[in-house]
């Protein structure tokens, strides 16, 4: 059987914005081109808004916002708008759905953007390209928001209150998958102490239990999530899996089918990787799951354990079920 897929992660947008003779269309410079997702069956992509803590964030931020629009007017064979129509109409649906994100709310405001920008920046970026999939409050790093994943001791700044507060009743979800823990906690309890109608997912997370790594979810968050309706999207990223054992990418799928089949999806992370310059990481990616066209080929290796439900639950329909839900 093979299923449409949905995916909760990629950083073609970034791409595009900042390498020197970037193709979405070249296999061979990046995992997430667009004849990969098409051999992969890729139905939806989410794709990500991303940038680092600097002066020049808000700027390149705006930038990914205008190319993902140019995707939508320039490749319209290739790619359509995913949102509730599409969602209406999937079967007859030939294109990729795609619908952007931010990863790093420093996209929204440097760390000395006043409010009055920060809110104008956000205004223009959900104008231009439509409703945002998610927004992760950071990235790895500590911006004026919060802690990042690879941050100590730093949870839910006051400006991360303040947007999540701006957040709130827009249908955008708050995504956990480059959260401190500290960050985490104090964004699922800000939520709950103001009654904030704002969905919790995590976009491009493992889990804690399968591989210890601060940029995995624990049981704790992964069952939050689970409990509050969300989503989560499981990672091909080595680092993430473990380093050294390719199979453990099933295991961290079988695991999140475990604590909820209705909430786990895939978030590959696929990006540009070439000019990396930590050779440790390179490959990022197991062979068995190196680009967007081998979701057929996880989802078969996962039959044996799988029910057909519980893939299609897997390839699309928990994501799917989530964003109609959502929007309706």
């Amino acid at each position: 059987m093979i299923y449409p897929i949905a995916d909760m992660h990629c950083d073609l947008l970034s791409f595009l914005a900042k390498v020197p003779g970037a193709d979405s269309f070249d296999k061979n410079q990046i995992a997430c081109a667009f004849p990969w997702m098409q051999e992969g069956g890729v139905k939806m992509q989410v794709m990500a808004i991303y940038t680092d803590v600097n002066p020049s964030s808000s700027a390149l931020a705006s930038k990914q916002a205008d190319i993902f629009v140019d995707l939508l007017r320039k490749e319209q064979e290739t790619v359509s708008r995913f949102d509730l129509g599409f969602l209406q109409n999937q079967a007859n649906e030939k294109s990729i759905g795609i619908i952007a994100s931010v990863e790093n709310a420093a996209g929204f405001g440097n760390e000395s953007a006043t409010w009055s920008e920060i809110y104008q920046q956000f205004d223009s970026i959900v104008s231009k390209v439509g409703q945002l999939a998610y927004i992760s409050l950071t990235h790895h790093t500590e911006n004026r928001f919060g802690g990042g994943n690879y941050t100590e001791g730093i949870g839910l700044k006051e400006d991360g209150k303040r947007l999540l507060d701006y957040m709130a009743g827009k249908k955008i979800p708050i995504d956990l998958s480059h959260t401190s823990d500290l960050l985490a906690e104090g964004i699922l309890n800000h939520i709950d102490r103001h009654h904030l109608p704002i969905p919790v997912i995590a976009s491009h997370s493992n889990f804690r239990a399968i591989w210890d790594h601060k940029r995995n979810l624990s049981d704790e968050f992964a069952q939050e999530i689970i409990h509050r309706g969300g989503i989560i999207g499981v990672n091909f990223l080595r680092a993430f899996l473990d380093p050294n054992v390719p199979e453990r990418l099933y295991e961290h799928l079988l695991y999140g089918a475990k604590l909820g089949e209705n909430a786990i999806c895939f978030g590959a992370d696929f990006f540009y990787t070439q000019d990396f310059p930590d050779k440790s990481r390179h490959p990022f990616y197991f062979p068995l799951a190196e680009n967007s066209s081998k979701y057929p080929d996880i989802l078969e290796d996962l039959s044996a354990s799988l029910s057909d439900e519980q893939l299609r639950k897997l390839a699309f329909e928990n994501v799917f079920n989530f964003y109609q839900k959502l929007w309706s």
